[in-house]
């Protein structure tokens, strides 16, 4: 009842998962990630400890497809569970137990894995490879695995409708305040829509946790942060640091500098400003 793709970059620094299915909260179930290990998506009749048991033989050193025949040995219910795979070095690994719905079944690529149940059909699995083998392969991770869950929808995905969807990408000092190496984690629980809604969250969240260029960053001088905290405190924030909260913006500052966008953008609001 779900199709999803596991992948790690061309340049082997992320790793991660995109999920749609007719389910509620697909995102709860199906995904999971660990930097510098790899990705698994578990499915179908979902064993949901194969997440931190994959994932666990991963960083014991096993490949993806050792991975999956550890999990798939282990399970009684190994013919109604379908999981995808993809390893440190970008080696990938699918299962399709035989009691799984139809359509079901699965693809590997270079660096990826695609699965499905209770699909339109193998063309939704195969839409998928495709949009993925044909996205660039500099683009971010997270973009080149909606471009592939968005294909395989489009090409009918599961049959018996939509509801929900969800996109986790790790990197190795990702995240927030660089912190847990979760470069993106969107879930779209209940929607009638939910891949373009996926879409949208992952707009917004690239706008708001952006990747500065070095030239875009500023030095955080006395003489402008004074500048910074006076227009800030001009539009009535108690400081410049506060007024980036306010906003949203901490992505764009880090421990000694400011974006230039963000120095524009608070120009730009007190126009009327005089030291």
């Amino acid at each position: 009842m779900t199709f999803s793709i596991v992948a790690r970059s061309a340049d082997g620094d992320s790793w991660g998962v995109a999920v749609a299915s007719k389910f509620l909260a697909v995102g709860s179930a199906v995904p999971a990630a660990v930097a510098g290990v790899g990705a698994v998506a578990t499915q179908a009749w979902a064993n949901v400890a194969y997440k931190g048991l994959a994932l666990a033989h991963l960083d014991e050193g096993a490949t993806a497809s050792i991975a999956v025949q550890r999990l798939i040995e282990e399970d009684d219910g190994r013919d109604h569970r379908q999981v995808g795979i993809v390893d440190v070095e970008g080696g990938a690994a699918t299962y399709t137990g035989s009691a799984c719905l139809e359509w079901a079944g699965g693809l590997t690529g270079d660096g990826f894995a695609v699965q499905g149940n209770i699909l339109a059909g193998s063309e939704v699995i195969e839409a998928m490879r495709d949009a993925f083998d044909a996205s660039d392969p500099e683009a971010p991770l997270a973009r080149r695995l909606l471009a592939a869950l968005a294909a395989g929808d489009e090409a009918g995905g599961d049959s018996r409708g939509r509801q929900s969807a969800a996109l986790l990408v790790v990197k190795e000092g990702a995240g927030y305040g660089g912190f847990d190496d979760v470069a993106v984690d969107l879930r779209i629980d209940d929607h009638e829509d939910p891949i373009p809604e996926l879409e949208r969250l992952l707009g917004l969240h690239e706008a708001l946790s952006p990747d500065v260029a070095d030239e875009d960053q500023v030095p955080d001088t006395p003489e402008l942060m004074a500048e910074l905290d006076a227009r800030a405190r001009s539009l009535g924030h108690p400081h410049f640091a506060a007024w980036m909260g306010t906003h949203n913006l901490e992505a764009y500052g880090g421990p000694d500098w400011t974006a230039k966008q963000v120095i524009e953008e608070l120009r730009a609001a007190t126009p009327d400003w005089t030291p």
